[in-house]
């Protein structure tokens, strides 16, 4: 009953906005385009603070604590655009996670490496994370992503606003923002931000970057394309 009516909503607001599955003024278009100038740089940490850790939501994004999920439509090559939620414990799954073997994000190549914890160099990357959101499947929410991204650099993001939310029954507004330079298929990271709302982010509040490297590979971003390094 949860997922449905949350899906309804997220329905009625992409049809009233006329904006796809974004179903939020912001997303209009569907892809933002980012040059390099707009990325960290990354200087071998798997996130980096953007905007003085300081997240941009508007005073009307802050003003309700109704919990919605929103995901943008997918862009002319097939890239994910921002998911924005309003995430509380309405929002987290109740059932255990499915496959997502089927969903082919743009830039994915499977490739295999025993210098990879796993054993692959991609991983399928939820926008906003299966424990905050309860969706899996969706291809408007994963991106491919490194081990090293998806494990070490927004892994821990999610698990401290997913572990604040079960504690406290707070609602924590969030946006994952994928950026990709042109026409690049794999993004170069995600954008993440977060703010708890009860408390006016005394809780959670952070602004920051989460790089699509992996240690040991140069990465092709046009088109996913890898190879192992020498060191």
């Amino acid at each position: 009953m949860k997922r449905t009516s949350l899906r309804l909503f997220s329905l009625f607001l992409a049809l009233l906005l006329l904006a796809g599955c974004a179903g939020a003024k912001e997303y209009r278009p569907a892809q933002v385009r980012f040059d390099e100038s707009g990325i960290p740089v990354y200087e071998g940490k798997s996130s980096a603070v953007m905007e003085g850790n300081e997240p941009s939501f508007t005073d009307r994004q802050k003003s309700s604590l109704n919990s919605f999920e929103i995901y943008a439509p997918l862009d002319p090559l097939g890239r994910c655009g921002p998911a924005l939620a309003n995430l509380s414990r309405e929002t987290m799954p109740t059932e255990p996670r499915s496959s997502i073997g089927m969903i082919k994000p743009t830039g994915w190549h499977l490739i295999k490496s025993e210098r990879v914890d796993g054993g692959y160099l991609y991983n399928r990357c939820h926008l906003i994370g299966y424990l905050l959101s309860g969706e899996n499947a969706n291809e408007c929410n994963l991106v491919t992503g490194t081990r090293e991204m998806n494990v070490s650099g927004m892994l821990p993001y999610e698990t401290a606003v997913a572990d604040f939310i079960r504690e406290t029954g707070y609602h924590v507004l969030y946006r994952a923002t994928p950026l990709f330079v042109g026409d690049e298929l794999l993004c170069r990271g995600v954008e993440l931000e977060a703010l708890s709302l009860e408390d006016g982010g005394k809780g959670i509040s952070f602004h920051v970057f989460c790089f699509n490297v992996q240690p040991g590979f140069e990465i092709d971003y046009a088109t996913g394309k890898a190879r192992e390094t020498a060191t």
